[in-house]
C-alpha cells in the first residue's frame, strides 16, 4: 500500500510539472552565453603580481581576443622556435580583464570557457587560482562563481607559458589564441559538454535518436526536474519531442536518457549536409531552469575491408587534405571568416573531408565542416611519452593525457562531420612494444566515449613485425602514411583490414614560380640530410614534379588511390601551405611548400588536377603564364576533364590536339615563346567543352583590387580578402611584378594582414605594406566597430595611380 501511495505521488507531482510546463512562455532561455573576447590588456613577459587588484596596466596594450603574439614577431633564425615554427618568437605573456558581473547573478553558476590557450596556461579570479592546462589545443572551463564579486568590479589574469622551445613540429602561434565566452545557468543545468547524440537505426521511413543528457545539480539539496528535448529541422520547425522525469540528489549530477523517432529524415552528406538541432530543457518546478543546444546531423556510413568507404550507403572515396590550425596571415588566431574561406577554396576544389592535424582543432572548425559538408578525422596527438622535439607534449602525458583525450571525445562527438577517432600521428611508440598498452589504453578510452566511430592512427610502418601500434590489435581503420608504392600489397599483408591513406603526397611548389624542362621528377632532397640542386631564390617549381624524399607527387598518388577499391580514400599533406616546416629549405624559408594552395589562400596549379578529377564540373586550366624571353623553350601543362582532347593554339596557329593517354592526368607541350595569344579548346565528341586563354601581359597601368565580399558586418570579427595586384591596360595581369604595395584602411576597419604566399619572405603579416609574389597579395580588412564606409587604398609610389575599393558595413 506504501509503494502504490508512492507511485501515485510521484505521478501527481510530474503531471502538476508538465500542466506549468504547457503553460510556461517556450521562448525565454535560462542559458546566458557571453562574448568574453573584449577589452583585455595584454603584455609579454612575467608578471605574477598582475593577478592582485591594485595592478598597474598602463604600460599594457589594449585588445580583442584571439590574440597570438608570435606573428605579429619579426622572423629570427636565433628565435627559440627555430625552423620548425617558422623562426617567430615564443616566450611568456599575460592577460588581464576588469569586468562586472550583475548581482542578480549571485545565486547561479557563471564559468568561464577558453576555446584553446597556447600553452600552460594558469587562470586566476581575484587572485584565485583556478588551475593549470600545459595542452595548447585543447578547450577547457572553469566555474569561477566561489570567487566572484556580485555587482563589483572583478578581475581576470591568464598567464600563458610558451617559452620552452622547441615544443612543436609546426607553427604554434602564443595566447589566447581562440575564443573565450561567459556561461551562465541556473543551480539545475546541463554539464559541460553534457549532451551525446546518436542515431542508433536509420531508414527512409524513420531514424531512431537517442540522447543521453547529463544533469548537474549544484544546491544543496535534492531537487525532482522534467526533462524536455525538442528536434527542430532546418527551417526550425519542430519535428520530434521527448520528456522524462528525475530526482538528483545534491551537489551531483545525473545521466538521464531520451529516445526519439524522426520520420522520413533528411541526411548529412557531403553534397547536402542537412543539420538539426535539439533544444534541451531543464524545468524545476515549473520554472525554466536550463536550455542547452546540440546539433544532430542524421547519416550512417561504413568502412569496408574491399569496398572501402561508403556514406548512407553510397560507395565514395574520401577525398580529404590534412590542415594545420593556423589561418596564414592572422596566425594562429581562429576567426569563423578566414576559416570558411579556406573551406570554400578546397570545396570548389572537390574535397570532401579535413584531416584535423594533429591536434584538437576549434569549436568554429568543426561547426563549418558540419554546415558544409567535410567528413572529418579528429586527431588527438601527435605525441604519446617518446618525444619528437625536447619540450613536446611528452613531458605533460603522464599527467594529462586522460583528461585531454576524454574532454577532446566529449567535445566533439556530437559533430556529425567526426566520423573516425585519431588517436596518434607517426607515433614513436609503434617501433617498440609499449605502443601495445598504450593504443589499447587509448582506444578504451574513446569507446568509453563513444563507440559509434572507428578508431584509428596514422602510422608510417607498414611491416607488421615492426608496428606495435597494429599488434595492439586496437584499431578499427588502419591509417598509413606515404608509401603508396606499397599499397596494392595490403589486401594480402592487412588481410581482412579497413584502410585508409591518413597522410600522403608532400610533394613542393611555389605559386607562380616554373622550372624547365618540366617532365623529370626529383627528390628535393633525394634522402634525409643529402645535398640536392634547389633554386637560389628558395622557390620550388609549380609543376607536379618535385617531391619529398618520402612522397610522392600529388599524381602520382592519386593514380595509385583512385585504382585501389579497398582504400577509403587519401588524406594529402596538405590543402594549405602553414608557417613552420619550410621542407626543403633552411632559413629565410619559413613555411611550408607542401598546400595545394598557399599560405595567403592562392591556388597552386595543381589544385585544377584535383579539381579535374574530383568534381563533375568541366575543368580546362593551362599553364605557366606567358610572359618569357622570345624563343624560350616553355613547357605548357593542361589539367582538363569531361573532354577527350585539348587543342593549342598559339597567336591563332595550332600546335596540335592531345589527349590523355592511359592513366594520364595531364598533357603538355613544348612551345617557342613569342608574346601574344595562348589559347586552349577542350573537346567532346567534336564539341567545344571550353576555352581558355593566356595573353602576353603588357606595362604596368593600374593596381586591380578584388575583394571576396563588398558587405562586411559591424562586429570587429568579421574579414575581408582583397587580392592585389598590377594588370595592363587590357587587365591581363603582370606575371612577374614584385612592386610593394603601400596600404591605408580609412572607415569602419583596419588592416590585420599582409601575405604574398612567398614561401621566404621575411616582411612581417601585420605591416602596411606588401611586395607583390608572382604578381599578387593578400590584403586582410576586419571591421572596427564603427559604422562608417571602409575604404582601402593602394599605391606604389612609382607612377602606377593609386587605387581605391570601397566596402560597405552591415
Amino acid at each position: 500500500m506504501i509503494k502504490h501511495k508512492k507511485i501515485l505521488q510521484n505521478t501527481t507531482i510530474t503531471l502538476a510539472l508538465l500542466l506549468s510546463i504547457a503553460c510556461f512562455p517556450q521562448g525565454k532561455k535560462a542559458r546566458i552565453i557571453e562574448d568574453f573576447n573584449k577589452n583585455w590588456n595584454f603584455k609579454l613577459g612575467d608578471y605574477p603580481n598582475a593577478i592582485q587588484s591594485d595592478f598597474n596596466v598602463t604600460d599594457w596594450r589594449s585588445l580583442q581576443l584571439p590574440h597570438d603574439w608570435s606573428i605579429e614577431g619579426d622572423f629570427n633564425k636565433d628565435n627559440t622556435t627555430k625552423q620548425a615554427q617558422g623562426f617567430l618568437p615564443a616566450g611568456k605573456g599575460w592577460y588581464r580583464k576588469v569586468f562586472t558581473v550583475p548581482a542578480s547573478w549571485k545565486s547561479k553558476v557563471v564559468s568561464v570557457e577558453f576555446d584553446g590557450v597556447f600553452k600552460n596556461s594558469e587562470v586566476f579570479i581575484n587572485g584565485h587560482s583556478l588551475g593549470i592546462r600545459p595542452n595548447g589545443y585543447i578547450s577547457f572551463g572553469y566555474d569561477v562563481s566561489q570567487y566572484l564579486d556580485f555587482g563589483r568590479q572583478n578581475i581576470i589574469a591568464v598567464k600563458v607559458d610558451n617559452d620552452a622551445q622547441p615544443n612543436s613540429r609546426w607553427y604554434t602561434g602564443s595566447g589566447i589564441y581562440r575564443n573565450v565566452r561567459l556561461i551562465v545557468t541556473e543551480q539545475l543545468h546541463v554539464g559541460e559538454w553534457g549532451t551525446f547524440v546518436t542515431t542508433p537505426e536509420i531508414s527512409k521511413e524513420k531514424a531512431s535518436v537517442h540522447l543521453e543528457v547529463e544533469v548537474k545539480n549544484a544546491f544543496d539539496t535534492e531537487k525532482e526536474f522534467i526533462l524536455v528535448s525538442t528536434i527542430f529541422d532546418k527551417n526550425n520547425d519542430e519535428v520530434a519531442e521527448a520528456q522524462s522525469t528525475g530526482e538528483i540528489a545534491a551537489n551531483s549530477s545525473s545521466k538521464k536518457s531520451q529516445d526519439f523517432t524522426l520520420k522520413k529524415p533528411k541526411l548529412w552528406d557531403t553534397e547536402n549536409p542537412y543539420l538539426y538541432k535539439i533544444i534541451t530543457k531543464i524545468y524545476e518546478k515549473g520554472e525554466l531552469a536550463d536550455n542547452y543546444e546540440t546539433p544532430l546531423g542524421v547519416r550512417y556510413f561504413n568502412f569496408d575491408a574491399e569496398k572501402g568507404f561508403s556514406l548512407n550507403g553510397k560507395p565514395m572515396k574520401i577525398l580529404g587534405v590534412c590542415l594545420h590550425h593556423d589561418n596564414g596571415a592572422l596566425g594562429a588566431v581562429e576567426n569563423i571568416h578566414a576559416l570558411k574561406r579556406k573551406l570554400t577554396i578546397l570545396k570548389e576544389m572537390g574535397t570532401n573531408a579535413i584531416r584535423m592535424s594533429h591536434n584538437p582543432h576549434s569549436l568554429e572548425m568543426m561547426q563549418l565542416c558540419d554546415e558544409m559538408g567535410f567528413i572529418v578525422q579528429d586527431e588527438a596527438f601527435d605525441v604519446w611519452k617518446k618525444k619528437k622535439v625536447t619540450n613536446d607534449y611528452n613531458k605533460d602525458w603522464d599527467a594529462w593525457h586522460k583528461k585531454d583525450l576524454e574532454d577532446f571525445i566529449k567535445r566533439d562527438r556530437n559533430h556529425p562531420s567526426v566520423m573516425m577517432w585519431s588517436i596518434g600521428n607517426e607515433i614513436r611508440e609503434q617501433f617498440d612494444s609499449t605502443g601495445i598498452a598504450i593504443t589499447r589504453e587509448l582506444a578504451q578510452i574513446v569507446k568509453s566515449l563513444d563507440t559509434t566511430r572507428p578508431v584509428t592512427s596514422a602510422l608510417t610502418e607498414n611491416v607488421i613485425e615492426k608496428n606495435f601500434i597494429y599488434q595492439s590489435g586496437a584499431l578499427d581503420l588502419l591509417g598509413f602514411n606515404y608509401k603508396h608504392e606499397d599499397y596494392k600489397d595490403f589486401p594480402t599483408r592487412f588481410k581482412g583490414q579497413k584502410i585508409i591513406a591518413s597522410e600522403s603526397v608532400s610533394a613542393l611548389e611555389t605559386r607562380g614560380h616554373y622550372d624547365f624542362p618540366s617532365d623529370g621528377i626529383k627528390a628535393w632532397p633525394p634522402k634525409h640530410n643529402a645535398p640536392f640542386d634547389g633554386n637560389a631564390d628558395w622557390t620550388v617549381s609549380a609543376f607536379d614534379n618535385v617531391k619529398s624524399y618520402w612522397g610522392a607527387t600529388h599524381e602520382e598518388n592519386w593514380k595509385t588511390i583512385k585504382k585501389q577499391d579497398f582504400m577509403a580514400g587519401t588524406f594529402i599533406w596538405t590543402g594549405f601551405d602553414y608557417i613552420g616546416e619550410p621542407d626543403p629549405y633552411p632559413y629565410p624559408a619559413r613555411s611550408s611548400y607542401f598546400g595545394i594552395v598557399d599560405l595567403a589562400g592562392f591556388p597552386k596549379d595543381v589544385y585544377y588536377m584535383y579539381q579535374s578529377e574530383w568534381t563533375t564540373k568541366p575543368v580546362l586550366h593551362i599553364f605557366p603564364h606567358w610572359n618569357w624571353k622570345k624563343d624560350q623553350e616553355v613547357d605548357v601543362w593542361a589539367y582538363y576533364n569531361n573532354a577527350d582532347e585539348v587543342e593549342l593554339f598559339l597567336n591563332g596557329k595550332s600546335l596540335g590536339k592531345k589527349p590523355k593517354q592511359n592513366d594520364d592526368l595531364h598533357i603538355s607541350w613544348r612551345v617557342k615563346f613569342e608574346p601574344g595569344t595562348l589559347k586552349a579548346i577542350s573537346r567532346k565528341n567534336g564539341k567545344v567543352v571550353l576555352e581558355k586563354e593566356i595573353h602576353t601581359a603588357g606595362e604596368a597601368y593600374k593596381i586591380d583590387l578584388k575583394a571576396d565580399k563588398t558587405t562586411i558586418k559591424n562586429d570587429t570579427y568579421d574579414l575581408v580578402y582583397v587580392t592585389v595586384s598590377i594588370v595592363d591596360k587590357d587587365g591581363n595581369l603582370l606575371p612577374n611584378a614584385t612592386d610593394l604595395i603601400n596600404f591605408e584602411v580609412l572607415g569602419g576597419g583596419k588592416l590585420v594582414g599582409v601575405d604574398n604566399g612567398y614561401q621566404a619572405n621575411l616582411d612581417s603579416f601585420k605591416a602596411n605594406s606588401c611586395k607583390l609574389f608572382n604578381g599578387k597579395c593578400i590584403a586582410i580588412i576586419q571591421s572596427n566597430g564603427k559604422r562608417e564606409k571602409i575604404q582601402l587604398k593602394a599605391s606604389t609610389g612609382n607612377g602606377i595611380p593609386v587605387s581605391v575599393l570601397d566596402l560597405k558595413v552591415d
